[in-house]
């Protein structure tokens, strides 16, 4: 085969890999879309048969029934104030757990790690009542500690920053070490700022999950005022959801705002994800 026609084939195979990929991303983003195009629809417009996929006018008011039927900006506040508070506690436990994981050496340590990452394989489903008897015995029952508290530990977050760690010449510490240094200081000059990349994963991630998290506030948060915007935005379903699912997909498109802002800004971040979960260890 000359060196023309392998480029030729080449250039055919990278056009269909485009094509199907590009195929692929439209389908994932047609829920997306049917959001959107639904928010914007009357209520009677919701359930037409045939369902038609563009609106065929924009209803602007669903979104104010958003703000005018809801304490929308306190569902916010909630959600922006529990989801700050989890992602920078994940991130300091995170980071000292993988730091011992990593560096320390200990009797159990091995042992410990893999109980630690069997959290990752048990369904969270099945995790629920022994957390909830935990909160209750704490008396935190309707606060948003409760919903706090149980976050603070992520199985695959120390995962991830405890094998990016590893890759970390141990030569720094020996060197740190002989100048002197202490333990916590060679955590906190040394290697955590070498883990920043991965952190920042880690925190998007977190990020992600506790601003969606619906099932925890469900259980533990019964207040009204106290309600996070996932679980807020049930109340638009109103009594025996009669509720127009206009006006819930239409604050259901405000929530994704936050989220998807994240992921814009920490997408170069994310693509490193494969990277920094390595092979050594």
């Amino acid at each position: 085969m000359s060196l023309f026609s392998y480029k030729k084939n080449k250039k055919k195979s990278d056009a269909w890999v485009k094509i199907a990929m590009f195929l692929v991303a439209a389908f994932m983003l047609l829920p997306f879309c049917w959001i959107i195009s639904t928010s914007l629809r009357l209520p009677k417009e919701s359930f037409s048969l045939p369902p038609s996929f563009f609106p065929t006018s924009f209803h602007i008011e669903n979104y104010k029934r958003v703000f005018t039927e809801l304490p929308f900006f306190n569902f916010i506040f909630n959600s922006i104030k529990i989801t700050i508070v989890v992602t920078v506690g994940q991130s300091i436990v995170t980071s000292l757990a993988a730091y011992a994981f990593s560096r320390i050496k200990f009797k159990g340590r091995n042992v410990l790690f893999i109980i630690m990452l069997s959290g990752i394989m048990i369904p969270y489903q099945s995790t629920i009542i022994p957390k909830f008897l935990f909160v209750k015995a704490l008396g935190i029952m309707d606060t948003h500690l409760a919903l706090i508290l149980p976050a603070l530990i992520h199985p695959l977050g120390i995962f991830l920053v405890r094998q990016f760690m590893l890759t970390i010449p141990k030569s720094y510490d020996e060197a740190a070490y002989i100048d002197g240094a202490t333990r916590f200081r060679i955590y906190w000059n040394i290697l955590l700022p070498m883990s920043i990349p991965s952190i920042i994963v880690v925190s998007i991630m977190s990020f992600i999950m506790m601003w969606n998290d619906f099932m925890n506030p469900l259980i533990f948060i019964s207040t009204y005022e106290k309600m996070t915007l996932p679980l807020g935005l049930t109340v638009l379903k109103g009594y025996m959801g009669t509720g127009s699912v206009s006006a819930i997909l239409a604050g259901v498109s405000i929530s994704l705002i936050t989220p998807l802002l994240i992921y814009i800004f920490g997408q170069k971040y994310l693509m490193q994800g494969s990277a920094l979960s390595g092979i050594k260890g």
